[in-house]
């Protein structure tokens, strides 16, 4: 390869800048020949192994070359040339073995990343060799590096897939309901060790919607933490008063991530903890234990299962032949007032009013129609036509407010709204608690938010159909909603039905205050 050379013009009389010259002549003035390899780039097995080729060096910056010498002197970040071993010194010796030693270690670091190019895109990610984007993101990533032979290498980035689901969750979230968390699901591989197994099968079925309802959740959370009371030991040093409920605190804390609590499951734990504090510290584990459980037990016959048959009974007084009564959704308890009265004899008709994504309502229809009862079904949409030969409706409820606020699955504002529009009596039937000391005047504030992929699904069976929305990720513009409750506020309600007698929504405060106080 022919060398290029530089003349200087004779007639310019501009002085020639002192770092040019150092650029193109040696000292002698002669000019210097080109590399063409003195852009590549340099490779770490390059480091300290320049060799002079046919009298040729590589142009640096800041380098001047002595003519006439198989060495460098450098200055300014220059690498110096090789020596042999016999003209090191000693401490250059061992400068040259550290680096040496620093050069194997990053090698063999990025070793176990080199991926072999191939026709193939790697697994696992969606960008391929080509650098081809899949438009989604993926935990990997491929990109060049100077460091390997083949090219290519895959960064690994310390992205969880449950962190991507999140930061997508995030953006497409509604600000509107920014504020609201988002549940992060039941992941048995990263729970804490003290977790009890029977607390982690309940977290995946919460997560899951397998057990759904305020009373079977509230009953399946205490009887895990029954299970967790038995098998706990108190550690020496302390005592079980005392340490209970620290050791309560993550499988609660474990439930609570799985999906947000209820205001009937707050209430259930704060009375376990109360009952933990008030046992003597004289009392041995044995008998400490047993008692906790006896009194979960009480709770659970008292305030749910007790409760629900005195409501029953109730609301029979208000259930008239040839009643025409709507419901909305599924709830426990006027399910079982309705086939209760069903086997008392009573001749009514009943008219379930559904909605999605859930359907809860297909499952009291199903109840129903095996037990004899004639009944209407129909969507949410259809509300208006469905209220026109309605004489009472029942709901159930998720909460009561103390402002008297009904705050139950969502739609039933609507249909109690409508309801009362038409002069239809609204009878709501709740457990004392239920009831919160908490003030609430929408359904903004306190929410909660499913799975929006659930709206994806158009299908009204078991069998999932995907619909238009199933890209729904891919659309910048589009964001989907899934609220699970909201709130009906108390002059749209005509009466609720406890278990303490029939009181209106006013006297909802005052049940809370003797029930907590």
């Amino acid at each position: 390869m022919e060398s290029e050379t530089f003349k200087p013009n004779p007639d310019s009389t501009t002085p020639m800048r002192a770092s040019y010259e150092q650029q193109w002549l040696l000292d002698d003035g002669t000019p210097k020949h080109l590399d063409p390899l003195a852009n590549r780039p340099r490779r770490l097995s390059d480091v300290g192994k320049e060799t002079i080729t046919n009298n040729t060096l590589p142009i640096t910056k800041n380098k001047r070359f002595n003519s006439g010498t198989n060495h460098a002197t450098t200055s300014n970040n220059t690498i110096p040339a090789k020596k042999s071993n016999k003209e090191m010194t000693k401490a250059e010796r061992r400068e040259l073995q550290e680096r040496q030693r620093a050069a194997k270690g990053k090698t063999a670091k990025t070793a176990n990343n080199v991926v072999t190019p191939s026709k193939k895109p790697v697994q696992g990610s969606m960008t391929n060799l080509e650098g081809g984007a899949g438009g989604t993101t993926s935990e990997t990533s491929v990109t060049p590096s100077a460091h390997s032979e083949s090219g290519v290498t895959v960064k690994n980035i310390d992205l969880k897939p449950k962190d991507i689901l999140h930061k997508r969750d995030n953006n497409k979230q509604v600000a509107l309901f920014s504020h609201l968390e988002i549940p992060k699901g039941a992941n048995t591989s990263t729970a804490p060790k003290e977790i009890h197994p029977s607390v982690l099968v309940l977290g995946l079925h919460f997560s899951e919607f397998k057990i759904c309802g305020a009373n079977a959740r509230c009953i399946a959370t205490l009887t895990a933490l029954q299970k967790v009371i038995q098998d706990y030991k108190t550690p020496e040093g302390t005592t079980l008063s005392r340490h209970l409920p620290t050791h309560l605190s993550p499988q609660i804390s474990y439930l609570v991530n799985a999906r947000p609590m209820s205001v009937g499951m707050g209430n259930a734990i704060r009375h376990l903890k109360w009952e933990i504090s008030t046992i003597d510290i004289e009392m041995s584990d044995e008998e400490a234990k047993h008692l906790l459980c006896e009194k979960i037990d009480n709770f659970i016959r008292d305030r749910i299962t007790v409760a629900d048959r005195v409501i029953v009974e109730y609301g029979l007084q208000k259930i008239q032949d040839g009643d025409v009564i709507l419901t909305y959704a599924r709830s426990s308890i006027v399910q079982a007032l309705l086939l209760d009265a069903h086997a008392k004899g009573k001749k009514f008709n009943v008219i379930i009013v559904d909605s999605r994504p859930r359907l809860e309502g297909k499952k009291l229809l199903k109840r129903l129609m095996d037990e004899g009862i004639k009944c209407t079904y129909t969507f949410l949409h259809a509300l208006g036509f469905a209220l026109k030969d309605v004489s009472k409706v029942f709901l159930g409820a998720h909460a009561f407010m103390s402002n008297g606020a009904l705050y139950s699955r969502v739609g039933t504002a609507m249909v109690a709204m409508m309801a009362k529009e038409k002069n239809i009596p609204v009878i709501v039937c709740c457990e004392t608690y239920k009831f919160t000391d908490k003030v609430q005047l929408d359904s903004f504030v306190m929410n909660e938010q499913g799975n929006p992929d659930e709206l994806v699904n158009i299908s009204t069976t078991m069998t999932l159909k995907p619909g238009y929305l199933d890209e729904w990720l891919n659309k910048p513009d589009l964001k989907l909603l899934n609220l699970l409750y909201d709130l009906t506020p108390s002059k749209y309600i005509t009466l609720v039905i406890t278990e303490v007698g029939m009181i209106p929504c006013t006297s909802v405060p005052v049940v809370s205050l003797q029930e907590f106080f």
